[in-house]
């Protein structure tokens, strides 16, 4: 089996890297159970102080693999695999928000569509220059339901609908003053400056971080994962739809989509 996930360990320092760099660490099912397996190994580890997600290649993540999407909608059983991914890119999501210990995402490159989500579950985001946050799933046919949640967590509701709506690449300075990054930095000091914040996270004593987290999460978003369960059912009823074919048929064949031009009245 290929390996798509890059787990490492040492000195408290838990590591796990996207690594499909050929396909722009573009999350297919197999990666997903692999990075789910991962990220509950190291959390299990007595050990584990703080976690760092990352990627192998310039771009983080381009989100879900369209190619195997594309392929579902061929398959006689299309409505349950498409359940069933979208379920697996809830696990990975929780895997990172279940993490005892804090979590940083570093991000070298851009980080699309459904790498948004991974990036915006985590604790801390340090960003290098060269890094954009896009969000372009309504050009694509289908709907951003189980990132929207982690946006809401990190910025306003009016900048959130910007970033979803517009479907605009965000620069990293811009993701940064709305509150997508915690540090921008330049692309040839992104190992130092995550080196540097893992230090100063470790100078932390444990309990005290686990018992932070836990107090966070009790007072933060209170419907986070209630809204994350319901996000399931959307985003597989949004790839289940006509615009969401011809939606990726357009992408993947480079041409304008040519979208049905009444939208539902159903709220």
């Amino acid at each position: 089996m290929q390996q798509f996930i890059k787990t490492e360990f040492e000195n408290g320092v838990g590591r796990i890297s996207l690594n499909r760099p050929d396909k722009r660490n573009a999350l297919n099912r197999e990666m997903l159970d692999q990075f789910c397996q991962s990220v509950d190994e190291l959390n299990s580890r007595d050990e584990l102080r703080v976690l760092v997600l990352q990627a192998v290649g310039s771009v983080f993540c381009a989100g879900m693999d369209l190619a195997q999407m594309r392929e579902r909608a061929t398959d006689p059983n299309r409505d349950q695999l498409w359940r069933e991914d979208s379920e697996s890119y809830h696990k990975a999501l929780l895997a990172l928000l279940n993490c005892r210990f804090p979590t940083i995402a570093a991000v070298p490159g851009p980080a699309i569509a459904g790498g948004v989500g991974l990036v915006l579950a985590c604790d801390i985001v340090i960003a290098s220059d060269a890094a954009f946050f896009a969000l372009p799933e309504p050009r694509r046919g289908i709907v951003a339901a189980m990132v929207t949640p982690l946006l809401l967590r990190r910025t306003s509701q009016a900048r959130a609908r910007y970033v979803v709506l517009s479907g605009k690449k965000i620069p990293a300075e811009e993701a940064f003053v709305i509150g997508l990054c915690d540090e921008v930095v330049r692309q040839s000091e992104c190992e130092s400056a995550i080196e540097e914040t893992l230090q100063s996270v470790l100078e932390s004593s444990p309990q005290a971080l686990a018992t932070t987290k836990r107090f966070l999460d009790s007072i933060g978003v209170s419907d986070l994962r209630e809204a994350l369960n319901r996000a399931i059912q959307v985003s597989a009823d949004a790839r289940a739809s006509a615009d969401a074919r011809e939606g990726l048929d357009a992408f993947l064949e480079k041409r304008k989509p040519a979208w049905t031009q009444i939208a539902s009245r159903t709220r």
